[in-house]
Protein backbone atom coordinates (compact mmCIF):
# COMPACT_ATOMS: atom_id res chain seq x y z
CA UNK A 1 0.00 0.00 0.00
CA UNK A 2 0.75 3.45 -1.28
CA UNK A 3 2.91 4.88 2.27
CA UNK A 4 1.65 8.68 3.00
CA UNK A 5 1.27 9.17 6.61
CA UNK A 6 4.17 8.06 9.49
CA UNK A 7 4.17 9.17 13.47
CA UNK A 8 7.72 8.60 14.65
CA UNK A 9 10.06 9.66 17.66
CA UNK A 10 12.46 11.93 17.35
CA UNK A 11 15.27 13.08 19.95
CA UNK A 12 18.24 15.65 19.56
CA UNK A 13 21.58 14.74 21.60
CA UNK A 14 22.52 15.96 25.09
CA UNK A 15 25.44 18.24 25.57
CA UNK A 16 27.56 16.34 26.89
CA UNK A 17 29.17 17.21 30.96
CA UNK A 18 32.23 19.86 31.44
CA UNK A 19 34.80 17.96 33.06
CA UNK A 20 36.37 18.85 36.03
CA UNK A 21 40.52 18.12 36.28
CA UNK A 22 43.45 19.72 37.89
CA UNK A 23 46.75 20.22 35.86
CA UNK A 24 49.41 17.97 37.31
CA UNK A 25 52.90 17.97 36.21
CA UNK A 26 56.14 17.55 37.35
CA UNK A 27 57.78 21.17 38.23
CA UNK A 28 54.09 22.60 38.40
CA UNK A 29 52.63 21.49 42.45
CA UNK A 30 49.78 23.85 42.27
CA UNK A 31 48.63 23.68 38.53
CA UNK A 32 44.67 25.10 38.75
CA UNK A 33 41.88 24.08 36.83
CA UNK A 34 42.18 22.40 33.46
CA UNK A 35 38.65 20.72 32.99
CA UNK A 36 37.67 21.06 29.56
CA UNK A 37 33.91 21.63 28.22
CA UNK A 38 31.05 19.11 26.94
CA UNK A 39 30.46 18.79 23.34
CA UNK A 40 27.12 19.80 22.08
CA UNK A 41 24.85 17.37 21.01
CA UNK A 42 23.83 16.24 17.58
CA UNK A 43 20.71 18.41 15.68
CA UNK A 44 17.54 16.31 14.31
CA UNK A 45 17.67 17.27 10.73
CA UNK A 46 14.80 16.72 7.55
CA UNK A 47 16.68 16.34 3.78
CA UNK A 48 14.36 15.97 0.98
CA UNK A 49 15.76 12.52 -0.81
CA UNK A 50 14.32 12.94 -4.58
CA UNK A 51 14.72 8.93 -4.64
CA UNK A 52 12.12 8.24 -2.13
CA UNK A 53 8.76 8.34 -3.25
CA UNK A 54 6.58 7.18 0.22
CA UNK A 55 6.94 7.20 3.40
CA UNK A 56 7.50 3.42 3.70
CA UNK A 57 11.24 3.51 5.48
CA UNK A 58 8.76 4.40 8.62
CA UNK A 59 6.81 1.36 9.03
CA UNK A 60 8.54 -0.43 11.05
CA UNK A 61 11.20 2.18 12.42
CA UNK A 62 9.73 4.60 14.84
CA UNK A 63 12.65 6.24 16.73
CA UNK A 64 15.06 8.58 15.67
CA UNK A 65 17.97 9.93 18.24
CA UNK A 66 21.12 12.10 17.25
CA UNK A 67 24.36 11.39 19.13
CA UNK A 68 25.09 13.04 22.90
CA UNK A 69 28.10 15.44 23.34
CA UNK A 70 31.09 13.85 24.90
CA UNK A 71 32.49 14.37 28.14
CA UNK A 72 34.75 17.46 27.63
CA UNK A 73 38.30 15.90 29.11
CA UNK A 74 41.44 17.34 30.75
CA UNK A 75 44.08 19.74 29.45
CA UNK A 76 41.35 21.73 28.52
CA UNK A 77 40.19 18.66 25.78
CA UNK A 78 37.09 19.56 24.44
CA UNK A 79 34.60 16.80 24.15
CA UNK A 80 33.58 15.71 20.48
CA UNK A 81 30.10 17.04 19.48
CA UNK A 82 27.53 14.48 18.46
CA UNK A 83 26.64 13.28 15.23
CA UNK A 84 23.81 14.98 13.40
CA UNK A 85 21.13 12.28 12.69
CA UNK A 86 19.63 13.31 9.12
CA UNK A 87 16.35 11.86 8.77
CA UNK A 88 15.45 11.78 4.54
CA UNK A 89 12.18 12.18 3.19
CA UNK A 90 10.46 12.79 -0.03
CA UNK A 91 9.74 15.75 -1.30
CA UNK A 92 6.27 16.98 -0.48
CA UNK A 93 6.49 15.90 3.46
CA UNK A 94 5.07 18.20 5.81
CA UNK A 95 6.41 18.03 9.52
CA UNK A 96 3.86 18.40 12.22
CA UNK A 97 3.73 18.41 15.66
CA UNK A 98 1.88 15.27 16.83
CA UNK A 99 0.56 17.11 20.21
CA UNK A 100 -0.69 20.22 18.61
CA UNK A 101 -1.39 19.11 15.01
CA UNK A 102 0.78 22.38 13.53
CA UNK A 103 3.06 22.49 11.27
CA UNK A 104 6.89 21.98 11.81
CA UNK A 105 8.56 22.25 8.25
CA UNK A 106 7.20 21.10 4.45
CA UNK A 107 9.65 19.89 2.80
CA UNK A 108 9.31 21.07 -0.59
CA UNK A 109 10.55 23.82 -2.58
CA UNK A 110 13.16 25.66 -1.81
CA UNK A 111 12.64 24.22 1.94
CA UNK A 112 15.19 21.06 1.17
CA UNK A 113 16.92 20.70 4.31
CA UNK A 114 15.47 21.45 8.12
CA UNK A 115 17.34 21.17 11.62
CA UNK A 116 14.10 20.52 13.72
CA UNK A 117 15.66 19.81 16.92
CA UNK A 118 19.20 21.48 17.76
CA UNK A 119 21.43 19.48 20.05
CA UNK A 120 22.02 20.53 23.81
CA UNK A 121 24.65 22.64 24.64
CA UNK A 122 28.16 21.23 26.24
CA UNK A 123 28.66 22.49 29.58
CA UNK A 124 31.46 24.40 30.55
CA UNK A 125 34.72 22.34 32.66
CA UNK A 126 35.78 24.08 35.96
CA UNK A 127 38.63 25.93 34.62
CA UNK A 128 35.93 28.49 33.39
CA UNK A 129 34.75 29.09 37.10
CA UNK A 130 38.18 30.03 38.85
CA UNK A 131 38.50 33.21 40.32
CA UNK A 132 40.91 35.24 42.62
CA UNK A 133 39.00 33.65 45.75
CA UNK A 134 37.94 30.51 44.35
CA UNK A 135 41.06 28.90 42.39
CA UNK A 136 40.22 25.55 42.60
CA UNK A 137 36.81 25.46 41.29
CA UNK A 138 35.56 21.24 42.02
CA UNK A 139 32.45 21.26 39.97
CA UNK A 140 31.59 21.72 36.36
CA UNK A 141 28.27 21.95 34.19
CA UNK A 142 26.55 19.80 32.88
CA UNK A 143 25.47 19.13 29.37
CA UNK A 144 22.01 20.85 27.98
CA UNK A 145 19.72 17.84 27.27
CA UNK A 146 18.35 16.35 24.35
CA UNK A 147 14.55 17.29 23.13
CA UNK A 148 12.50 14.89 22.18
CA UNK A 149 8.65 15.33 20.53
CA UNK A 150 6.42 12.64 18.47
CA UNK A 151 6.04 14.23 15.19
CA UNK A 152 3.85 13.15 12.35
CA UNK A 153 5.31 12.75 8.97
CA UNK A 154 2.15 13.81 5.67
CA UNK A 155 3.11 13.36 2.06
CA UNK A 156 1.09 15.74 0.06
CA UNK A 157 1.70 15.30 -3.97
CA UNK A 158 2.66 17.97 -6.07
CA UNK A 159 1.25 18.57 -8.60
CA UNK A 160 -0.74 21.42 -10.54
CA UNK A 161 -4.39 19.80 -11.04
CA UNK A 162 -5.97 17.84 -8.49
CA UNK A 163 -8.32 15.14 -10.21
CA UNK A 164 -11.50 14.00 -8.39
CA UNK A 165 -14.34 12.20 -8.41
CA UNK A 166 -16.07 9.17 -6.95
CA UNK A 167 -14.78 5.84 -7.93
CA UNK A 168 -15.67 4.37 -11.40
CA UNK A 169 -16.45 7.75 -12.59
CA UNK A 170 -13.13 7.36 -15.30
CA UNK A 171 -10.39 8.77 -13.58
CA UNK A 172 -7.17 6.35 -14.10
CA UNK A 173 -8.53 6.05 -18.02
CA UNK A 174 -8.74 9.78 -18.23
CA UNK A 175 -5.39 10.25 -17.10
CA UNK A 176 -3.61 7.69 -19.24
CA UNK A 177 -5.15 9.40 -22.06
CA UNK A 178 -3.29 12.62 -21.50
CA UNK A 179 -0.39 12.30 -19.34
CA UNK A 180 2.54 9.66 -19.37
CA UNK A 181 0.92 8.04 -16.02
CA UNK A 182 0.21 4.52 -16.44
CA UNK A 183 -2.27 3.47 -13.48
CA UNK A 184 -4.15 0.24 -13.57
CA UNK A 185 -7.73 0.77 -15.02
CA UNK A 186 -10.55 -1.63 -14.29
CA UNK A 187 -13.83 -1.58 -12.56
CA UNK A 188 -13.23 -1.53 -8.97
CA UNK A 189 -15.71 -1.77 -6.55
CA UNK A 190 -14.23 0.54 -4.24
CA UNK A 191 -11.31 2.98 -5.48
CA UNK A 192 -7.98 3.13 -6.51
CA UNK A 193 -5.35 3.20 -3.59
CA UNK A 194 -2.82 4.88 -4.56
CA UNK A 195 -2.22 8.56 -6.06
CA UNK A 196 -1.09 8.78 -9.33
CA UNK A 197 1.17 11.61 -11.16
CA UNK A 198 1.03 12.23 -14.46
CA UNK A 199 2.58 15.04 -16.52
CA UNK A 200 0.78 16.52 -19.71
CA UNK A 201 3.22 17.55 -22.11
CA UNK A 202 1.97 20.40 -24.78
CA UNK A 203 4.89 20.64 -26.16
CA UNK A 204 7.80 23.61 -26.51
CA UNK A 205 8.52 22.81 -23.28
CA UNK A 206 5.18 23.53 -21.72
CA UNK A 207 4.15 21.20 -19.39
CA UNK A 208 1.84 20.41 -16.16
CA UNK A 209 1.22 17.82 -13.97
CA UNK A 210 -2.09 16.04 -12.62
CA UNK A 211 -2.68 14.50 -9.94
CA UNK A 212 -5.19 10.88 -9.96
CA UNK A 213 -6.68 11.31 -6.43
CA UNK A 214 -8.16 8.47 -5.21
CA UNK A 215 -11.72 8.16 -5.66
CA UNK A 216 -13.94 9.98 -2.69
CA UNK A 217 -16.80 8.35 -1.01
CA UNK A 218 -19.23 10.04 1.05
CA UNK A 219 -17.67 10.80 4.69
CA UNK A 220 -14.49 11.02 3.07
CA UNK A 221 -13.55 14.33 4.93
CA UNK A 222 -14.51 12.32 8.35
CA UNK A 223 -12.23 9.48 7.34
CA UNK A 224 -14.47 7.40 6.55
CA UNK A 225 -12.91 5.01 3.46
CA UNK A 226 -9.47 5.99 4.10
CA UNK A 227 -10.78 9.93 2.87
CA UNK A 228 -8.27 11.80 4.70
CA UNK A 229 -5.60 10.30 3.18
CA UNK A 230 -6.78 10.89 0.00
CA UNK A 231 -7.91 14.63 0.63
CA UNK A 232 -4.72 15.38 1.89
CA UNK A 233 -2.93 15.28 -1.77
CA UNK A 234 -4.77 18.11 -3.06
CA UNK A 235 -4.53 20.41 -0.44
CA UNK A 236 -1.19 21.38 -2.96
CA UNK A 237 -3.05 21.98 -6.37
CA UNK A 238 -3.98 24.74 -7.82
CA UNK A 239 -6.89 23.34 -10.23
CA UNK A 240 -9.54 21.01 -8.80
CA UNK A 241 -10.84 18.68 -12.15
CA UNK A 242 -14.10 17.00 -11.33
CA UNK A 243 -14.74 13.44 -13.12
CA UNK A 244 -18.43 12.70 -13.28
CA UNK A 245 -19.87 9.92 -14.49
CA UNK A 246 -22.34 11.29 -17.47
CA UNK A 247 -23.73 8.10 -18.68
CA UNK A 248 -24.50 6.73 -14.94
CA UNK A 249 -23.18 3.19 -15.43
CA UNK A 250 -23.57 2.73 -11.20
CA UNK A 251 -26.73 4.31 -11.03
CA UNK A 252 -25.47 7.60 -9.52
CA UNK A 253 -26.44 11.36 -10.50
CA UNK A 254 -23.63 13.31 -11.82
CA UNK A 255 -25.13 16.17 -11.11
CA UNK A 256 -25.84 15.05 -7.12
CA UNK A 257 -22.17 14.19 -7.19
CA UNK A 258 -20.40 16.96 -7.81
CA UNK A 259 -22.35 18.69 -4.88
CA UNK A 260 -21.15 15.22 -2.24
CA UNK A 261 -17.64 16.06 -3.88
CA UNK A 262 -17.79 19.84 -2.97
CA UNK A 263 -19.43 18.98 0.54
CA UNK A 264 -16.34 16.97 1.36
CA UNK A 265 -13.87 19.48 -0.13
CA UNK A 266 -15.57 21.80 2.17
CA UNK A 267 -15.65 19.90 5.33
CA UNK A 268 -12.28 18.71 5.18
CA UNK A 269 -10.64 22.65 4.84
CA UNK A 270 -12.41 25.76 3.64
CA UNK A 271 -9.07 26.27 1.18
CA UNK A 272 -10.13 23.24 -0.59
CA UNK A 273 -13.52 24.09 -1.41
CA UNK A 274 -12.34 28.17 -2.58
CA UNK A 275 -9.85 26.29 -5.18
CA UNK A 276 -10.33 26.97 -9.07
CA UNK A 277 -12.62 24.21 -10.55
CA UNK A 278 -13.46 23.14 -13.65
CA UNK A 279 -16.24 20.27 -14.06
CA UNK A 280 -15.79 17.14 -16.80
CA UNK A 281 -19.16 15.10 -17.56
CA UNK A 282 -17.05 11.90 -18.28
CA UNK A 283 -18.66 9.14 -21.07
CA UNK A 284 -20.73 11.24 -23.06
CA UNK A 285 -20.19 8.72 -25.88
CA UNK A 286 -22.54 6.43 -24.31
CA UNK A 287 -25.30 8.52 -22.60
CA UNK A 288 -28.57 7.46 -23.01
CA UNK A 289 -31.11 10.13 -23.15
CA UNK A 290 -34.90 8.99 -22.81
CA UNK A 291 -37.99 10.94 -24.48
CA UNK A 292 -38.81 13.86 -22.62
CA UNK A 293 -35.44 13.60 -20.55
CA UNK A 294 -32.57 16.30 -20.33
CA UNK A 295 -28.86 15.62 -21.13
CA UNK A 296 -26.93 15.16 -18.32
CA UNK A 297 -24.35 17.43 -19.64
CA UNK A 298 -26.99 20.24 -20.03
CA UNK A 299 -28.09 20.20 -16.22
CA UNK A 300 -24.87 20.38 -15.06
CA UNK A 301 -23.91 23.21 -17.38
CA UNK A 302 -27.84 24.81 -16.20
CA UNK A 303 -25.95 25.07 -12.49
CA UNK A 304 -22.64 25.41 -12.91
CA UNK A 305 -21.63 27.66 -15.56
CA UNK A 306 -23.62 30.50 -13.89
CA UNK A 307 -21.38 30.41 -11.01
CA UNK A 308 -18.67 30.79 -13.84
CA UNK A 309 -16.81 27.09 -13.71
CA UNK A 310 -16.45 26.12 -16.82
CA UNK A 311 -18.23 22.37 -17.49
CA UNK A 312 -16.96 20.36 -20.69
CA UNK A 313 -18.11 16.72 -22.02
CA UNK A 314 -15.60 14.36 -22.57
CA UNK A 315 -14.96 11.17 -23.03
CA UNK A 316 -11.95 9.59 -21.74
CA UNK A 317 -12.27 6.41 -24.13
CA UNK A 318 -12.57 7.97 -27.63
CA UNK A 319 -11.25 11.21 -26.77
CA UNK A 320 -13.90 13.53 -27.70
CA UNK A 321 -13.95 17.06 -26.20
CA UNK A 322 -10.44 16.34 -24.18
CA UNK A 323 -8.24 18.55 -26.17
CA UNK A 324 -10.48 21.24 -25.16
CA UNK A 325 -10.26 20.55 -21.76
CA UNK A 326 -6.60 20.25 -21.77
CA UNK A 327 -6.30 23.54 -23.00
CA UNK A 328 -8.77 25.25 -20.80
CA UNK A 329 -6.68 23.90 -17.49
CA UNK A 330 -3.58 25.65 -19.12
CA UNK A 331 -5.22 28.61 -19.42
CA UNK A 332 -6.10 28.67 -16.06
CA UNK A 333 -3.19 27.88 -14.89
CA UNK A 334 -1.52 30.75 -16.85
CA UNK A 335 -3.70 33.26 -14.76
CA UNK A 336 -2.04 31.89 -11.43
CA UNK A 337 0.93 32.13 -9.31
CA UNK A 338 3.31 29.88 -10.62
CA UNK A 339 5.21 29.39 -7.20
CA UNK A 340 4.61 26.30 -5.60
CA UNK A 341 1.97 25.44 -3.17
CA UNK A 342 4.14 25.20 0.48
CA UNK A 343 2.78 25.47 3.80
CA UNK A 344 4.35 28.16 6.44
CA UNK A 345 5.70 27.01 9.81
CA UNK A 346 3.10 27.26 12.54
CA UNK A 347 5.27 25.76 14.86
CA UNK A 348 8.77 26.18 16.23
CA UNK A 349 9.76 22.94 19.05
CA UNK A 350 12.65 24.57 20.05
CA UNK A 351 11.10 28.15 20.90
CA UNK A 352 8.65 26.02 22.48
CA UNK A 353 10.56 24.22 24.59
CA UNK A 354 12.68 27.52 25.62
CA UNK A 355 9.67 29.02 25.95
CA UNK A 356 8.23 26.60 28.46
CA UNK A 357 11.45 26.23 30.73
CA UNK A 358 11.11 29.86 32.23
CA UNK A 359 15.10 30.38 33.73
CA UNK A 360 13.41 30.44 37.86
CA UNK A 361 10.39 31.68 39.36
CA UNK A 362 11.21 34.17 42.88
CA UNK A 363 7.49 34.29 44.83
CA UNK A 364 6.43 35.22 47.94
CA UNK A 365 4.58 31.93 49.25
CA UNK A 366 3.71 33.25 53.10
CA UNK A 367 4.62 35.45 55.80
CA UNK A 368 8.89 35.05 56.23
CA UNK A 369 8.46 32.43 53.36
CA UNK A 370 9.62 32.66 50.06
CA UNK A 371 10.20 30.43 47.13
CA UNK A 372 12.98 30.07 43.99
CA UNK A 373 12.34 27.20 41.61
CA UNK A 374 12.94 26.47 37.96
CA UNK A 375 14.92 24.46 35.95
CA UNK A 376 17.98 26.45 35.02
CA UNK A 377 18.22 27.19 38.89
CA UNK A 378 18.12 23.19 39.08
CA UNK A 379 20.96 22.56 36.69
CA UNK A 380 22.69 24.81 39.19
CA UNK A 381 22.38 22.74 42.06
CA UNK A 382 23.67 19.79 40.23
CA UNK A 383 26.80 20.90 39.49
CA UNK A 384 27.66 23.14 43.26
CA UNK A 385 29.04 20.92 46.09
CA UNK A 386 26.79 23.18 48.20
CA UNK A 387 28.90 21.60 51.61
CA UNK A 388 32.21 23.15 50.65
CA UNK A 389 32.61 27.02 51.49
CA UNK A 390 33.86 27.78 48.06
CA UNK A 391 30.70 26.15 46.44
CA UNK A 392 28.27 27.80 48.79
CA UNK A 393 30.09 31.41 47.29
CA UNK A 394 29.60 30.15 44.04
CA UNK A 395 25.75 29.78 44.63
CA UNK A 396 25.47 33.14 46.43
CA UNK A 397 27.07 34.32 43.81
CA UNK A 398 24.37 33.04 41.18
CA UNK A 399 21.90 34.09 43.25
CA UNK A 400 23.21 37.65 43.29
CA UNK A 401 24.34 37.58 39.49
CA UNK A 402 20.85 36.54 38.09
CA UNK A 403 19.10 39.08 40.39
CA UNK A 404 17.15 36.36 41.94
CA UNK A 405 18.55 38.35 45.44
CA UNK A 406 17.08 41.92 44.08
CA UNK A 407 13.76 40.43 43.25
CA UNK A 408 13.88 38.68 46.92
CA UNK A 409 13.97 42.46 48.11
CA UNK A 410 11.35 44.01 45.85
CA UNK A 411 9.18 41.07 47.85
CA UNK A 412 10.25 42.37 51.29
CA UNK A 413 12.32 40.02 52.45
CA UNK A 414 14.31 40.56 55.63
CA UNK A 415 16.51 39.00 57.59
CA UNK A 416 16.01 35.90 60.00
CA UNK A 417 13.16 34.87 56.52
CA UNK A 418 13.42 31.44 54.93
CA UNK A 419 13.97 30.45 51.27
CA UNK A 420 12.90 27.68 49.51
CA UNK A 421 15.58 27.15 46.83
CA UNK A 422 14.34 23.78 44.62
CA UNK A 423 13.96 21.70 47.80
CA UNK A 424 17.23 23.21 49.91
CA UNK A 425 16.13 25.68 52.72
CA UNK A 426 18.42 28.63 53.54
CA UNK A 427 17.47 31.65 56.08
CA UNK A 428 18.10 34.91 54.82
CA UNK A 429 20.67 37.06 55.38
CA UNK A 430 21.52 40.54 53.80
Amino acid sequence: MFADYAKITIRSGKGGDGHVSFRRELYVPNGGPDGGDGGKGGDIIFEVDRGMNTLADFKHKRKYAAEDGEEGGKRKCHGANGADRVIRVPEGTVVKDAESGLVIADMSAENQRAVILRGGRGGKGNMHYATAVMQAPKYAQPGKPGKEIEVILELKVIADVGLVGFPNAGKSTFLSRVTNARPKIASYPFTTLDPHLGVVDLGDGVNFVIADIPGLIEGASEGVGLGHRFLRHIERTKVLLHLVDAAAFDGRDPVDDIDKINAELAAFSEDLAGKPQIIAANKVDAVYVGEGEKHPLDRIREIWEPRGVQVFGISAVTGEGVKELISAIHAMLLEMDDAPTVFEQEYDPMEAVEEAELPFTVEKVAEGMFSVQGPRVERMLGYTNLDSEKGFAFFQNFIKENGIEDTLKELGIADGDTVDVCGWEFEYLS
